[in-house]
């Protein structure tokens, strides 16, 4: 079976260009979310005695490093997409 693509026209790289943007947009959107979801948890833990304050605060400090990475880690994957659609 062979199946054969036209060449990407210049206008549809664009478009594909904002999909890739607003993909990664959502997918930080989604990380961010769940450091938000995880401190809130660390949050009523501390509350309700089950961890220390310091506890809490180096929680919350992995959990903002893993968000950074991940967001860091979109970031390069969609710059890199970007690049391969822009190439002509």
């Amino acid at each position: 079976i062979r199946l054969v693509f036209p060449e990407l026209t210049e206008e549809r790289r664009k478009e594909l260009v904002k999909i890739v943007r607003k993909k990664a947009e959502e997918s930080k959107v989604a990380v961010r979310a769940i450091r938000r979801e995880a401190n809130e948890t660390i949050k009523k833990d501390c509350k309700d005695g089950t961890i220390t304050e310091d506890d809490q605060k180096r929680l919350e400090e992995k959990a903002q490093k893993a968000t950074d990475n991940a967001i860091k880690e979109i970031d390069r994957i969609a710059n890199e997409k970007e690049k391969e659609l822009l190439a002509v």
